[in-house]
């Protein structure tokens, strides 16, 4: 992308991809730096809706913004609509700092434990204890005297699972550079995804019923099944059938894309954001639509119903520096629990729970 071929590609991008570059972060190299440090390039934020200033502002006036509307029904707390956007609902610090934490454990925990599958299925396999292994700094190697999926005369269930295994530092570089090996926190670092009940089949877009799985547990279904009642439709109520968490650090985008495997699209997906700000693009039913940038924070909750399930939506950018980063309660919550709080201070998760059929 240089000289005139820049002009000629900007220009036929779409008006949600140049929103992406638009807030995506960069870095300039300073030039007053020995070191030659980057710095994050600075980006306009005016355009960027911000809930929370919103709710302030809707407790101390009843004001909103034009375009936006309170939501008229039976819910503990305010939630917000958008004129443009039948179908979204945006609810603010929908989740107590509690709860928040409580999630952060799980995920990092609890969600990405065998049977549920992770991105780093396909190279490892199952893998166990992802996190207290990151934590206690131990290497995952690959053992070569076990059998390989890849030897034609031996069946192995699940892939290569049993090949990698964790070893405690000091025991992996005893055994020299004979084994492929990768460290649990690198791992951890490189955490994506995990999928809990019915699992999603990423190859195939869809729903794999045959899989092995847990169902999810029963205290975020419970919570899913009251934060989706602004969305749902009259007299139904919603069964959490599956969920994906993903997992962002600094630079990490999603990519606009829309949620469309689940077989009836007036129930709603319920999305909770834990951790570092992010912002969130809303698109139209074209990628050609100019998407609607807002912030989340953690705590937010998000629905898409209906109409809005066909609008095409994406993450390009978390915050995590200091300044903008805005997880403070969640610092001081995790203050004597460091492991979290080191993950947390950089990473952002967010959990989308879905009803299937």
């Amino acid at each position: 992308m240089y000289g005139s071929h820049k002009i000629t590609e900007d220009a036929e991008r779409t008006a949600f991809r140049r929103a992406e570059k638009k807030y995506k972060l960069y870095y300039d190299h300073d030039s007053k730096s020995s070191k030659k440090k980057k710095r994050p390039r600075q980006v306009d934020l005016s355009e960027v809706l911000d809930f929370r200033s919103i709710l302030n502002s809707f407790y101390q006036n009843s004001e909103l913004p034009d375009g936006i509307v309170a939501f008229q029904g039976d819910f503990d707390r305010p939630v917000f609509c958008l004129e443009t956007r039948p179908g979204f609902y945006f609810i603010p610090g929908a989740l107590s700092v509690d709860e928040q934490c409580l999630w952060i454990r799980e995920s990092l925990t609890s969600f990405p434990q065998p049977p549920n599958r992770t991105n780093h299925n396909a190279i490892y396999g199952p893998i166990h204890d992802l996190f207290t292994a990151a934590k206690e700094s131990k290497m995952l190697m690959e053992d070569e005297n076990a059998p390989s999926s890849l030897d034609s005369n031996v069946s192995v269930s699940n892939g290569d699972a049993h090949r990698w295994k964790f070893y405690e530092e000091h025991a992996a570089l005893s055994r020299g550079k004979v084994c492929k090996s990768v460290t649990a926190s690198n791992l951890l670092r490189k955490l994506r995804w995990s999928t809990l009940g019915l699992q999603f089949d990423w190859s195939k877009r869809n729903y794999n019923v045959s899989l092995l799985h847990n169902k999810i547990p029963d205290a975020l279904c419970q919570l899913a099944k009251r934060l989706a009642a602004p969305a749902m439709p009259r007299g139904e109520e919603f069964h959490p059938e599956a969920a994906i968490v993903n997992y962002f650090g600094s630079g990490d985008t999603l990519g606009g894309h829309l949620d469309d495997m689940e077989a009836d699209w007036s129930k709603p997906i319920v999305s909770m954001s834990l951790g570092c700000k992010a912002i969130f693009l809303l698109g139209g039913k074209s990628r050609e639509d100019p998407p609607l940038a807002m912030f989340l924070q953690s705590g937010d909750v998000m629905l898409m119903a209906g109409e809005a399930r066909e609008c095409f939506h994406g993450v390009p950018r978390i915050f995590t520096d200091k300044e903008n980063a805005e997880i403070t309660p969640l610092e001081l919550h995790f203050s004597q629990e460091t492991d979290f709080l080191e993950y947390i201070r950089t990473s952002r998760i967010n959990i989308n729970i879905r009803q299937v059929f």
